[in-house]
């Protein structure tokens, strides 16, 4: 389509008779077209005299602009450094000339007007540097390089930031450039000359391109925004930069290299760069402290350019004023900075994408996304054609009455007072959408404190949490509503102790604060835990990242299955760089989706049978994971697992498929040498080694304790010959010794055996071997002998300590489970779930329909009991100190109208399967 077929809209021309005398400088322009070259010029003299010197240029340009720009570029490409300071002016006015047609006329959208002009920037900074280097290497001032590493710069870099880094350009913006050098290039003799070469290329390029002449300038560039700009050289190396971020930058400086992209220079070295800078731009926990270090900068900003008070029209700054582009940018890029380190789709540099990302993500209401959206887009046109006038890098609004004239008219409207409405409207509307999300909220009135509660609130000035003074204006503001919170709870003097608890536990104030004070909810359920669960309580103060998920927007959804559960965890190891980093990376999502299913039980959202599955499910997925990884680490120092792999296999409450909060995982490892002496690494071992210390280092994986805490406990006690056996066996050996040498007990355990990790072809051999053994030791009057002697020792070595055990004793889980387990030997039955082990021995006849209904009933209240009991604390269950919501957390699971009520149900479910138990096992 033809480029007067497209437009859209047109200026006014606001001095027509400079309008029209451009025009005749153009031979037969079609209507449309005419009109757009007479409305740009009869408003800006800037455009008026380029497009009287660019005619022909432009006039060709009209039939294909894209195609005329890119051979642009390319004739910029093969210019010689002494021809380039013309060449890239001539180059800009021309870019300048068609961009603005385009623009003004609708006929390229915001998105492409800067693109084009921020492509332009990258053309001449990276032709530029390289022609400069050229130059050095010339003169034998580049040490170690020849003209062959021009391509990449001798391992310079260029940063494009702010505005150019994100592919946003406004149309007389200057350009903030941050120069660095890879260093690892240079050996320690060369490095002090090849820094001053760089230095030398850094300031010739800013001159180059900035120095005014008759053919004006490329670009103004800006090199402040490297770190410490007053005492760091114009071009910095790499590893200071690295080793400056790592240890002092701020959020401002993490802000900015949200839109840092490589745009000259050695772009495989600058990638790698800010790749290793990601830990310190994207945090690994939601970052609500950027959202104060974002209102002070503005504060500072406002301050500074004295942009206070109402909106004013006169003088305006579009940029920086209140309602502004940059209370757009700033309300995106903190929300990014909050939540981007967690979600790699937010980090987009682009703020368009980005507040669309962010609202697809629940970050941002999608109506106010687009709002912003909008308002963004009016703004930055407004800002083109202050800019477009004169070509001055200019965002204020005029401040006469007749340059707002001019300026209407160059927009296309004829009534310059519906421009200053719609302005004023904008304005209005950005400031009030943003300013709200940063300024915090009013103090509240303090509320009054229960009885006791002033003692306790003494105490908290002397906590870690509250120890600076940035933490303590934070909590002051947000003490109030904690204060009125608890005193809505039933027991207000005990919830308050129980957040005493919570507060003496954290280790650091600032970031959960700040959590809390953008998101009020969370301070509900803080409340609600700590008037519960003390010791979830604690955790969390030990924890705080994981409140992390319950602002990831699927906190309080459906359970996803266990394929869903692996994708996530996938996705999340992906991200990760190294074994170390997955690992941390493995731990803090087991944590996230630990805490949501304790939250979910805890609030009646799942009942303990539930949250047993799901705490299995976790699990299962957390090693079906995490081996992998293990394998892959292993096979880098020590080569393939030798012949078919290894399998694990989980065992008992995991093998079941139901664990409880504090569950530690009973696992086996199984390898098929296949033959195999030995690995083929670069240090080998031999077969039985090399699967020793693999299972080892999985040990190790799953249960050290380190920065991000440990995923599980581990015991490998039920593998064959117990403590005294390999950590890791051969299939063939597992397979004769539960044939010919495994006590029934360890049969026993079988039943509750299930394959979770490993090559499916081993773990469907595992199984085969598992379900003969089953088979083979079905039949005969020992296994009841057995267990009557195994229960016997049981009972003697594990008794019930307490009067609210509901795993050991007469009659409780061990029990139940020992019976059910009997049950599923004796039938051979292949599943692993208690459920299905009662009903297997209902099926065999063995127990009648009225014993298997009195176990199950039995197990799910003991289990529901166990499952409450370990969420709540890892110390025995004492009713009388648990509490009332507690206590009424531990009714509301067991059916129990009361304690009275509890216990007598305990001792009837207790009393009916001790009976149920004696009656089955008779020698």
């Amino acid at each position: 389509m033809q480029f007067s077929d497209q437009i859209t809209r047109s200026p006014i021309p606001y001095h027509p008779d400079r309008g029209n005398e451009i025009v005749r400088g153009f031979d037969n322009l079609p209507a449309p077209l005419a009109d757009l070259v007479k409305g740009t010029a009869g408003c800006s003299p800037y455009l008026a005299s380029i497009m009287h010197r660019e005619a022909n240029w432009l006039r060709t340009a009209f039939d294909d602009p894209d195609k005329k720009i890119a051979d642009l570029f390319a004739d910029i490409r093969q210019t010689p450094l002494d021809q380039l300071n013309k060449i890239l002016r001539i180059a800009k006015a021309r870019i300048a000339g068609i961009t603005a047609l385009a623009d003004l006329g609708g006929i390229w959208p915001l998105e492409k007007v800067t693109q084009t002009l921020s492509d332009f920037a990258d053309v001449a900074v990276d032709v530029t540097i390289k022609a400069l280097l050229s130059a050095e290497i010339r003169r034998g001032k580049m040490p170690g390089k020849s003209e062959a590493d021009i391509e990449n710069a001798c391992g310079m870099v260029v940063l494009a930031m702010g505005k150019g880094g994100a592919g946003e350009l406004n149309y007389s913006s200057d350009i903030d450039l941050i120069c660095l050098f890879d260093d690892s290039q240079f050996s320690p003799d060369d490095y002090q000359d090849a820094r001053a070469s760089f230095i030398r290329v850094t300031r010739r390029m800013c001159a180059l391109l900035s120095d005014i002449t008759g053919d004006g300038y490329v670009f103004r560039t800006d090199l402040r925004l490297r770190h410490d700009p007053s005492v760091t050289p114009v071009c910095v190396a790499m590893r200071a930069a690295e080793q400056y971020y790592e240890s002092l930058g701020r959020t401002w400086e993490r802000a900015a290299h949200i839109k840092a992209r490589v745009c000259a220079g050695d772009f495989n070295a600058g990638n790698a760069y800010l790749k290793r800078l990601e830990p310190f731009i994207w945090r690994k926990h939601l970052d609500f402290a950027a959202i104060q270090d974002a209102h002070d900068m503005r504060l500072r900003i406002r301050e500074h350019k004295g942009l206070g008070g109402p909106i004013c029209l006169e003088g305006h700054n579009m940029k920086l004023g209140r309602g502004g582009i940059r209370e757009i940018e700033f309300f995106t890029q903190t929300r990014q900075i909050i939540a981007g380190g967690r979600d790699p789709s937010l980090r987009s540099s682009k703020t368009v994408v980005a507040l669309r990302a962010l609202a697809t993500k629940g970050w941002v209401e999608p109506e106010i996304a687009d709002i912003l959206i909008t308002r963004y887009r009016e703004h930055r046109e407004v800002e083109h054609r202050l800019q477009m006038i004169n070509d001055a890098q200019t965002h204020d609004l005029p401040k006469t009455a007749d340059e707002f004239d001019r300026l209407a008219r160059f927009i296309g409207e004829g009534e310059t007072p519906n421009l200053r409405k719609s302005l004023h409207t904008a304005l209005a509307q950005v400031h009030e959408l943003t300013e709200g999300f940063f300024a915090p909220e009013d103090e509240q009135p303090e509320t009054d404190l229960p009885d006791g509660g002033d003692d306790i609130i003494a105490r908290w000035q002397a906590y870690p949490a509250l120890r600076s003074s940035r933490a303590v204006a934070i909590f002051e503001r947000l003490r109030p509503a904690i204060l009125e919170r608890i005193n809505k709870t039933a027991n207000p003097i005990e919830s308050l102790l129980q957040f005493d608890k919570f507060l003496s536990g954290l280790p650091a104030g600032v970031q959960l604060f700040s959590l809390f004070e953008a998101n009020p909810q969370l301070i509900d359920l803080i409340v609600d835990i700590c008037g519960t669960s003390s010791d979830l309580a604690q955790y969390l103060a030990r924890n705080s990242q994981v409140l992390d998920a319950v602002l990831g927007g699927a906190f309080f959804s459906d359970w996803p299955d266990q394929d869903g559960l692996k994708s996530d965890l996938d996705a999340v190891l992906a991200r990760a760089q190294d074994y170390e980093t997955r690992l941390d990376s493995a731990r803090r999502w087991m944590k996230e989706w630990h805490f949501r299913i304790g939250v979910h039980h805890l609030r009646g959202l799942v009942d303990a049978q539930t949250a047993g599955r799901q705490y299995a499910e976790l699990a299962q997925t957390i090693v079906a994971g995490v081996w992998p990884l293990v394998v892959d680490m292993f096979r880098e120092k020590h080569g393939v697992p030798p012949g078919n792999g290894a399998v694990i296999l989980a065992m008992g409450s995991l093998g079941a498929g139901r664990l409880n909060a504090r569950s530690d995982l009973d696992l086996i490892v199984i390898y098929d040498a296949d033959g195999v002496d030995s690995s083929d690494g670069k240090r080998p071992l031999s077969t039985r080694l090399y699967y020793a210390r693999l299972t080892q280092a999985m040990v190790t994986a799953l249960s050290a304790p380190m920065a991000e805490g440990r995923l599980y406990e581990v015991d490998m006690r039920l593998r064959p010959s117990g403590r005294q056996g390999p950590v890791a066996t051969s299939v063939q050996a597992f397979e004769a010794y539960q044939m010919d040498e495994a006590w029934t007990w360890e049969h026993l355990a079988l039943t509750r055996a299930r394959l979770i990790a490993g090559p499916k072809d081993l773990q469907s051999r595992v199984e085969k071997i598992r379900r003969a053994v089953l088979l083979g030791k079905c039949k005969g009057g020992k296994i009841i002998r057995d267990v009557i002697e195994m229960r016997t020792r049981l009972l003697e070595a594990k008794p019930a300590l307490h009067m609210w055990e509901a795993k050991l004793g007469q009659g409780r889980m061990q029990d139940i489970e020992l019976l059910a387990q009997t049950a599923a030997l004796l039938s051979a039955c292949p599943k692993t779930a208690v459920s299905d082990h009662i009903k297997a021995g209902q099926a065999a006849n063995w127990l009648t329909k009225s014993q298997a209904n009195t176990l199950q009933a039995a197990y799910d209240f003991f289990w529901s009991l166990q499952s409450v009991t370990k969420l709540l604390s890892d110390t025995p269950l004492e009713m009388t100190g648990l509490g009332e919501r507690g206590c009424d957390f531990v009714l509301r699971e067991t059916g129990a109208k009361d304690a009275t009520d509890l216990e007598r149900d305990m001792t009837f479910h207790a009393t009916a399967v001790q009976k149920l138990v004696e009656a089955r096992l008779k020698a």
